[in-house]
């Protein structure tokens, strides 16, 4: 635990965060009892939160087709969270798009500057400017031995912090009946993925870039299984099981 908190107070340093928002870390979340998490899977953890309280700490809760903004945070256009994404784009090859470029979704360069910047080897997760590049990439991969990304059908898995969680934008996508198949339904398609960061019960709590504007934190409901469940506006298809 002690390790866990001294990372994010690294992180939130090193973001540039207002000492009022460094020392606001009962906002983090904890873990449970007993339980630390390897090195890498804190490092993204540490950095999607710092994010998010940079960010204003916009939060979004999502309740069957009902959805609720309690906390609205900075947006994409404003000083200086516009070059703040343009470090996201950077991630991925794009230098020259910012938080302006509003037209472009940078949801997966958000994801993509996480794990590069937690130290996750690019031949493990592969920098991409849309989700579905860096998925086509995991999938085909997760049969090799000591894969770090596995994808796992919602129905069959439980999410924990450090996966992630994808749904479709615009139409739902029907999810294959197997793991295996999800290459076939993916590519050249339109995605969201969000880094899970916190667990509570039926509560799953996830941070991603492009969600309303901002860097906010989702809450969603899982079923009495522990299960994520597809909903109009996240069409939930897809969880990437994060083994490092």
């Amino acid at each position: 635990m002690k390790i866990y908190f001294l990372l994010v107070f690294l992180a939130l340093t090193a973001c540039g965060l207002s000492p009022e928002k460094q020392a606001d870390l009962s906002k983090i979340g904890s873990r449970p009892a007993g339980i630390e998490l390897p090195p890498i899977k804190t490092r993204i953890l540490a950095l999607a939160t710092s994010e998010w309280l940079y960010f204003g700490q916009q939060s979004v809760i999502y309740d069957g087709d009902k959805e609720s903004i309690p906390q609205v945070g900075f947006w994409e256009d404003e000083s200086p969270y516009v070059q703040r994404i343009n470090q996201y784009w950077r991630a991925v090859g794009m230098p020259d798009r910012t938080g302006r470029n509003c037209e472009q979704p940078w949801s997966a360069a958000f994801v993509s500057w996480v794990m590069s910047t937690a130290g996750v080897p690019k031949d493990r997760f592969p920098p991409s400017e849309a989700h579905w590049i860096y998925l086509s990439r995991i999938i085909r991969s997760a049969d090799m031995p000591k894969a770090s990304f596995v994808p796992r059908a919602i129905k069959n898995y439980k999410p924990r912090p450090g996966d992630l969680v994808c749904a479709s934008r615009g139409s739902s996508i029907i999810a294959p009946p197997a793991e295996s198949s999800f290459l076939e339904i993916i590519e050249n398609t339109k995605l969201h993925c969000d880094i899970v960061v916190e667990k509570h019960g039926r509560t799953l709590e996830t941070i991603g870039g492009n969600v309303r504007n901002s860097v906010s934190k989702n809450i969603l409901k899982l079923d009495k299984n522990g299960h994520l469940q597809p909903i109009a506006r996240r069409p939930w298809f897809l969880v990437i099981e994060n083994r490092l």
